[in-house]
């Protein structure tokens, strides 16, 4: 019950979202056109994402995607609000994600040891949230996440 109703709550806010706060450009980049580039290249990994949890790339939020892989993040709410802190550790701060952060809180007080384990692991990274993933779908994941010591 509580799954369903933050699922209906990211849904309603992802469009405004899209449209008022989010000032990159969208990608232009499809699904196959991603699994073409090498294997185990960001956007092959990318692409091999959204296929097996069956998604669509979103319109100026592919930056999101690419985080669940970097971070091997799964897609459940618990693992997306853990994210959520994971970003926090990193340094990243908006509305969106305090709202997130808050709420995964309320919901799930039990995940707490979780949600720490990730804000931890995201104060280890190198600063990485903020980085033009566009300009590096070709580079092997795992020389990223050794780069910015993402675990």
């Amino acid at each position: 019950m509580k799954d369903k109703l933050i699922e209906k709550m990211y849904e309603i806010s992802k469009k405004p979202y899209q449209k008022w706060l989010k000032k990159n450009k969208p990608w232009n980049i499809s699904s196959s056109e991603l699994m073409v580039l090498p294997e185990a290249s960001l956007g092959y990994e990318l692409g091999s994402f959204l296929l097996r949890y069956n998604f669509q790339i979103q319109e100026k939020l592919e930056d999101h995607d690419v985080i669940h892989v970097l971070t091997n993040t799964g897609i459940s709410v618990v693992e997306e609000i853990g994210m959520q802190y994971y970003l926090l550790g990193n340094g990243k701060k908006s509305l969106y994600l305090f709202l997130v952060i808050i709420t995964g809180f309320l919901f799930y007080p039990k995940q707490i040891d979780y949600y720490l384990i990730q804000y931890q692991k995201g104060k280890k990274a190198h600063r990485f949230y903020d980085l033009d993933f566009y300009k590096m779908l070709t580079i092997p994941v795992t020389n990223l996440r050794k780069t910015f010591n993402i675990i």
